[in-house]
């Protein structure tokens, strides 16, 4: 089966492993943030820095977050800068996708000797 939305998801990953190895590890996460916007830009994607979703309960706004980058209004990036991915990170991409009712969302953690990607796809 066909991954969901492969195309672009192996063009995010690019820039995200252009930015990986001109920086390499070791900056913080609004360093990478900066450098994968503008490769993103680069690479001809529409990205959208620190998107408001507002969040409901039971019908109720009951607050706002910002998320890291929306690229072409279909994939949730999520930027980490951590010895290792775990559940709560995974849980808060599924928790964006639920919130902007998109379908796929990648993590992508800086923090490494290699750029560590995860991609998520919600139900």
């Amino acid at each position: 089966m066909e991954l969901e939305r492969k195309e672009l998801t192996g063009k995010i990953i690019s820039c995200g492993i252009e930015v990986h190895r001109q920086l390499g590890p070791g900056f913080l996460e609004s360093i990478y943030h900066s450098a994968l916007l503008l490769e993103l830009k680069r690479q001809g994607l529409k990205s959208e820095p620190q998107k408001e979703v507002r969040i409901y309960y039971l019908g109720h706004e009951i607050g706002v977050h910002r998320l890291d980058i929306i690229v072409n209004d279909e994939i949730v990036v999520e930027l980490k800068t951590v010895s290792e991915f775990n559940d709560v990170h995974l849980a808060q991409l599924l928790s964006y996708l639920k919130a902007t009712e998109l379908k796929v969302g990648l993590l992508m953690n800086f923090a490494q000797s290699i750029l560590k990607v995860k991609r998520v796809v919600s139900k």
